[in-house]
């Protein structure tokens, strides 16, 4: 497989895997704002040369938007291959590909989000162990902090903000960021179904670095609460939402 590195100067011709339609689309303006904003901070997003959901994002954990502290870490916003593309051993590829730039940068290590189960939009447990990767923290909703150690240091850890997911608001409360490009559609659709149907729903934006670095939940891109307590980081449309309300007894 060939890769392309996306910069300042080739992102307005490539396309960016997650949401590959036409730049005009709003989830692809949305990702692509995002990530130019992002490239001065250190982030490296290499995916492949065919069009297709096939590509690693990181960055320093210093300038990672989640509340983490992980001093000298290289942070792994997303790692995902799938459809046909799966299956070829491209996800080893592209890790060894920040494996080896991270090394060069005399990083620590790497971190990445997971879980004790496979869970939507976060790395799969079995493949990150298979690698090397140890847990290192895990907060109170389940999501773990995995992280692969190439020297003695002190292994990252999520912020004490992070570690409850507990907030003390009632109804649903949405935190999310641009970094995922779904929510750019999928948050004003939610936001219209619970108007619609007199739900309390508010939306707060991580829209700069310390906002997410200080956020109630270790998962920035997207993390719904309801009344309190953590409930997914599964990114709603109106039919996943919808059942979630049933589930709720709404």
């Amino acid at each position: 497989m060939d890769y392309v590195y996306v910069t300042k100067e080739n992102i307005e011709q490539e396309h960016i895997c997650c949401a590959i339609s036409s730049n005009s689309d709003v989830q692809v303006r949305s990702k692509k704002d995002w990530l130019t904003d992002r490239f001065e901070d250190g982030l490296v997003f290499i995916k492949s040369s065919v069009r297709g959901k096939c590509f690693i994002e990181y960055i320093p954990a210093k300038n990672a938007w989640i509340p983490l502290d992980a001093k000298n870490f290289m942070y792994i916003d997303c790692l995902w291959v799938s459809g046909s593309l799966k299956g070829h051993g491209y996800s080893s590829e592209l890790l060894n590909m920040c494996i080896e730039d991270s090394k060069k940068k005399g990083m620590d290590g790497i971190c990445i989000l997971s879980t004790k189960k496979k869970t939507s939009y976060l790395a799969d447990p079995k493949f990150l162990a298979y690698k090397g990767f140890k847990v290192c923290d895990e907060a109170n909703n389940g999501i773990q902090l995995w992280y692969l150690s190439f020297k003695d240091s002190v292994s990252p850890k999520f912020k004490s903000c992070a570690k409850d997911c507990h907030i003390d608001e009632l109804g649903f409360v949405l935190y999310y960021t641009n970094q995922c490009p779904f929510n750019a559609k999928y948050v004003p659709v939610i936001e219209n179904v619970s108007k619609d149907l007199n739900i309390a729903f508010k939306t707060i934006h991580l829209d700069t670095q310390e906002k997410a670095q200080n956020a109630p939940t270790p998962i920035t891109t997207y993390a719904l609460f309801y009344n309190g307590e953590y409930v997914t980081n599964d990114v709603m449309n109106e039919k996943k939402f919808i059942k979630l309300l049933s589930n709720l007894g709404l």
